[in-house]
């Protein structure tokens, strides 16, 4: 019976412990179950701001290119297979409307032309006869005098004769226009630029010009300026040009090309210069365009961010966070560049580090890089009289004796 109580409690002990542990492991499941994860802390990041300010954006700008006739005419000769026989004008000359370049030798044309008058006065008598023939013949149709076939060939010989003097006349008219032609005139005042012609050379007609003239002498600055930079000039402005020579001039802006070079992505700007001995075409020179000062909106240049899809502004909201704005920039003036396109004045934009965030990240701003404000000039505190002085200016009491 003891045997039998031992193995008993025993039995109960072993139950009352592993009742225990069950309880203990409830108890500890349940705890880690209701327990609540750890938030992550977000990461933010100080910052500099900065704002989109009303600014005046103007100064000068700059750009380079050749010197070019404003109106460059070629003259060559109409006429093929005759030698040059007298140079007239030189490169540099200034010459006046219609005047004398070059000469062709006019021997052989002016033979062909005594061959044509005496054709004409032959084709004249032919004609003259002719005519005589048919008049005889006249108010003979149906009497039998003659046939009527006869009577009809006089009659078309007189026609005939007459139009071949007219063909000796036209032919003779073309070579003395011809003979007119064998001197080359100017066809406007200007100043020859180049010469390509020697005496003995043999004119061909349609090939190259034999002078080149520069009307009126008026040479202008063909200046090649970013696409982005044409609207900003206009018409009529004052241009300072400096040549390749160091001598400083004025001009100013005749007309902005509608055409982009699609390879520079230059597009030209014709200034118009003063008429000068010292302005040869081919030249270099450079320009600068004065811009009038205007205020707009612009933002500092290390606030921008160059990106793959262009220019972008890190701007902070309201919440302290980060906003990306794709902007579209203008000039550049002491740090500054002016926004065609992009936030309204006073949006906040992130400057140090603002290149590293990302969009709706939260910043904190740095309170220290920000620009301090300007604090009050206290007035003047009046100093007080010396003491000498106050006693002199102090009212005198007591009666005087």
């Amino acid at each position: 019976m003891l045997k039998t109580m031992a193995s008993g409690w025993r039995v109960g002990l072993g139950l009352g412990l592993g009742s225990v542990a069950m309880l203990a492991l409830a108890a500890c499941s349940d705890g880690s179950a209701n327990k609540d994860p750890k938030p992550v802390a977000e990461l933010v990041r100080t910052v500099s701001v900065a704002q989109v300010a009303l600014r005046p954006i103007g100064g000068v700008q700059q750009a380079s290119g050749l010197l070019v006739a404003r109106e460059e005419i070629a003259i060559g000769s109409e006429l093929g297979g005759y030698r040059v026989a007298a140079l007239l004008a030189d490169e540099g000359d200034a010459v006046r409307a219609g005047q004398p370049l070059a000469r062709l030798d006019d021997g052989l044309l002016q033979a062909k032309i005594a061959q044509a008058q005496a054709s004409l006065v032959q084709a004249r008598a032919q004609a003259k006869q002719s005519q005589a023939e048919a008049a005889r013949v006249e108010g003979l149709d149906g009497q039998g005098v003659l046939s009527d076939e006869q009577i009809q060939q006089r009659r078309t010989a007189a026609d005939s004769a007459n139009a071949n003097a007219d063909v000796a006349a036209a032919n003779l008219a073309g070579l003395r226009v011809e003979a007119e032609r064998m001197v080359l005139r100017a066809p406007v005042a200007g100043v020859v630029l180049q010469r390509n012609v020697r005496r003995g050379d043999v004119a061909s007609a349609g090939g190259e010009a034999m002078f080149r003239l520069a009307r009126d002498g008026m040479v202008e600055l063909a200046a090649e300026v970013p696409e982005d930079q044409v609207d900003r000039i206009q018409p009529g402005s004052k241009v300072a040009v400096t040549l390749a020579s160091g001598v400083e001039l004025e001009g100013q802006v005749r007309l902005l090309s509608r055409r982009v070079d699609d390879k520079t992505k230059l597009a030209q700007v014709r200034v118009v210069l003063p008429v000068r001995a010292d302005l040869r075409p081919g030249g270099f020179a450079q320009a600068r365009f004065a811009q009038a000062e205007a205020p707009v909106a612009a933002v500092p240049e290390k606030a921008i961010h160059f990106e793959a899809g262009g220019p972008q502004l890190a701007t902070v909201d309201a919440d302290s966070r980060i906003r990306k704005v794709p902007v579209s920039l203008g000039a550049r003036a002491q740090g500054w560049v002016a926004l065609r396109d992009g936030p309204p004045v006073g949006t906040r934009l992130a400057l140090g580090g603002g290149a590293f965030v990302l969009e709706g990240d939260r910043v904190q701003i740095n309170a220290a890089a920000a620009e301090p404000i300007p604090e009050p000039i206290p007035e003047p505190v009046p100093v007080p009289a010396p003491a000498s002085k106050a006693a002199e200016t102090a009212p005198k009491t007591g009666s005087q004796r």
